[in-house]
């Protein structure tokens, strides 16, 4: 089995974290997300333990919330003491809704808009990681406008292939976030962050992409961060304060990926790094990650109910089931891998081969190719494994598909943390309910 809380029953059912997941599915519907809640706050605290213990005072690993936003999640990162990086206006009115402590989170995102920076910055939201000088410019006139001062980090990219799909590979020169390093705009972009009065530049971040199994690009990204902030000492007068590092650690989809060894891999990278800072006279960092995938990647499944099964002789079989692209995007976006079995009938040999079709009225609506199952029937529950990140929040309303619930399960039992969506509530804001 892929991951060590996923288990067989005595009547061959799927189970996750001890508990049947097709007497869930009975129970709560399909198509359904089920999430490990203990393999979540496990995941948060091995993050939070690693960046303390081997990065030193101050270092603290940031939710990716963008992996996935919803209260539950939020509320469970509020209590493990760690923080939370936010892209949006909506995102990080999630965390002001569960009293997020405001100083543990980051603002990201590659295009801030005004409304959304004003907004931040009258909750006191602890950092803003800017991407660009026009950018920093709006958050001074805010920071101002409120009469405080500003933290900020700065985002540079530099120009490091992480070997990851392409689609998620960000620390590339020309990549869309930040500014890179090479080109020697990194360095305007500090000196224009000093001359700003209403901002206090904290330091510095990147991000090189996702997906990374193999420590060696995040050291990479390590001696260039290093290198970068030595020279803004040297050239600016300037010692940053606080290193980002970015997330980006990967999660096995499929048997042939590997599985990260999160504390491990933070320990050789922070080895790496004081090392690199040591060699240039650099004084003590905080460092900052912002793990997403890789704390609720594996931590989540999706069980649909197969509708049709149909056979195209010589050619293709085809499953067809009652989701798809509106819940789970990533194999149409990306032609993502995802391993995926009859949760009803799991013991069972795989050895026919299916194309699963989703239900959108889209030639592109798949969840993936070439899918060794049992030989299926119409009424058998498909479980695709691994779609705890990047499904329910690129959720869609195609074809005007309420988006499914999100089931925890904790301690043996389980509990509703996001509700299956009504017609109604999908066509909220048709109605003039003022």
């Amino acid at each position: 089995m892929l991951y060590d809380n996923l288990t067989i029953n005595e009547k061959g059912h799927l189970c996750m974290a001890g508990m049947d997941t097709a007497e869930l599915a009975r129970q709560y519907g399909t198509p359904l997300y089920l999430m490990d809640e203990e393999r979540i706050t496990g995941r948060m605290r091995t993050y939070k333990s690693a960046m303390s213990g081997y990065f030193g005072a101050g270092s603290l690993p940031f939710y990716a919330s963008k992996a996935l936003c919803c209260r539950r999640i939020l509320e469970l990162a509020k209590a493990e003491g760690i923080g939370v990086d936010v892209v949006s206006a909506g995102e990080l009115y999630a965390a002001e809704s569960v009293d997020f402590p405001m100083d543990r989170i980051c603002f990201h995102g590659s295009c801030k808009t005004k409304a959304e920076i004003d907004y931040a910055v009258r909750l006191g939201v602890g950092f803003f990681i800017c991407d660009n000088a026009e950018e920093l410019r709006r958050i001074d006139a805010a920071a101002a406008k409120c009469g405080v001062r500003q933290s900020v980090l700065l985002r540079v990219t530099p120009a490091i292939d992480p070997h990851t799909f392409a689609a998620v590979a960000t620390g590339l020169i020309d990549s869309k976030f930040g500014l890179p390093i090479p080109t020697g705009q990194a360095r305007e972009f500090t000196r224009l962050a000093l001359s700003l009065k209403s901002v206090v530049l904290r330091g510095f971040h990147c991000h090189i992409g996702s997906q990374i199994f193999d420590k060696q690009p995040l050291c990479d990204a390590a001696t260039v961060m290093a290198g970068f902030a030595a020279d803004m000492r040297d050239e600016l007068g300037y010692s940053a304060e606080i290193i980002d590092l970015g997330g980006g650690f990967g999660v096995p989809y499929v048997e042939s990926e590997p599985e990260i060894d999160i504390d491990d891999t933070i320990r050789l990278v922070a080895e790496h790094y004081k090392a690199e800072m040591s060699r240039r006279g650099f004084g003590e960092t905080a460092v900052f990650m912002e793990p997403g995938r890789s704390i609720v990647g594996d931590s989540g499944l999706t069980l649909y109910e197969i509708q049709d099964v149909k056979t195209i002789p010589g050619l293709k079989n085809y499953v067809a089931i009652d989701g798809g692209m509106t819940d789970d995007p990533r194999y149409a976006l990306y032609q993502s891998r995802y391993t995926m079995l009859l949760a009803n009938r799991a013991g069972e040999r795989a050895d026919t081969l299916y194309t699963v079709g989703g239900r959108c009225c889209e030639s592109g609506d798949m969840l993936g190719e070439d899918i060794s199952l049992p030989e299926a029937r119409v009424g058998d529950l498909l479980c695709v494994l691994t779609t705890g990140a990047y499904n329910y929040s690129m959720a869609s309303h195609y074809n005007c598909v309420p988006r499914p619930p999100i089931v925890m399960l904790r301690d043996g039992k389980s509990y509703t943390a996001v509700r299956r969506e009504s017609f109604r509530e999908m066509l909220a804001c048709q109605f003039d309910d003022t």
